[in-house]
């Protein structure tokens, strides 16, 4: 394994692929709620979903159970409109007691399905916000724990999973790549589960640069590649990581992997019960978050 100084140089050419595999919100609390900054969303209007009808061009309906009550409690994400069904409004007030930053508006099941996708197991719960405007990266890594990076991740439900998994392991952050990530959907805020309201999700013009930095403020950045050595936490528990992982269908870039201070892989058993290639990226995440955190 290299030495804590001991890193290679950054590559300087080439970005072909290669085969793979938000404790307390750190934004700082928004009095009566005014309005934030323009985020990227709000500029170029982009998304992996289409908008509903009904909603403004720059916000989201959030929506489930979980993803509705964590936007509730945050002090940071601008409210709208809240719609419920009866049954709902009472199974709401049982996660988080009234009252409510705003006043609801009772509905029934067939008007949400028709407002936000017959498809959408929305629970009866639909929240109208803004989205979220992440703080500053370095204010973000105040708070102890690694940071999951992730190269053209392009699934909103897979990028919501891993905020539930990085809140789950104490990750402090999520970054992504600006141009080929989701924007902040209802889908990915019902995958996450409420974690989108307590683990900031960023957005880097330049992965590579963006690693480079991380390393400046002192974290070893690990890509996750099955070509790897076998991943091991115990071996890093004396090192801050921002752990990376590729695309779900090519991996890690060329130049993110030559970034990286060491390229490990997930130790998987021979045999017939493990002949897939390679794993779910949001499944990967998960088992080295974990093996970050495991004790020795």
């Amino acid at each position: 394994m290299p030495a804590p100084g001991d890193r290679p140089k950054p590559a300087t050419q080439g970005d072909r692929p290669v085969l793979l595999h938000r404790g307390p919100d750190p934004r700082a609390a928004v009095p009566s709620r005014p309005p934030q900054a323009q985020t990227h969303q709000q500029r170029s209007g982009r998304g992996h979903e289409p908008r509903p009808a009904d909603a403004p061009r720059g916000t989201l309906w959030i929506y489930g159970m979980h993803a509705v009550a964590a936007a509730l409690a945050n002090p940071a994400r601008r409210l709208r409109r809240l719609l419920l069904t009866e049954e709902a409004e009472a199974a709401l007030a049982t996660r988080l007691p009234k009252p409510w930053p705003l006043q609801p508006e009772i509905t029934d099941r067939a008007r949400l399905d028709q407002l936000l996708g017959r498809d959408v197991v929305h629970q009866g719960v639909g929240l109208l916000a803004d989205p979220l405007a992440p703080p500053a990266l370095a204010h973000a890594l105040e708070r102890p724990g690694p940071v999951l990076v992730l190269d053209q991740v392009t699934d909103p439900r897979n990028v919501g999973a891993m905020l539930r998994t990085a809140a789950a392991f104490g990750a402090c952050a999520v970054i992504t790549q600006d141009r080929n990530a989701p924007e902040e959907t209802g889908a990915l805020a019902k995958a996450a589960s409420g974690a989108l309201e307590k683990i900031p999700l960023f957005k880097a013009v330049n992965i590579a640069r963006t690693l480079v930095a991380l390393k400046a403020a002192g974290l070893w950045v690990v890509g996750l590649d099955a070509s790897g050595s076998a991943l091991s936490g115990p071996s890093l528990r004396e090192r801050r990581v921002a752990l990376v992982l590729g695309s779900e269908g090519e991996g890690l870039r060329r130049l993110t992997r030559d970034t990286c201070d060491e390229v490990v892989g997930l130790a998987m058993p021979k045999g017939h019960a493990s002949e897939m290639e390679s794993l779910n990226v949001s499944n990967a995440a998960a088992i080295a978050l974990y093996e970050l955190c495991r004790p020795a």
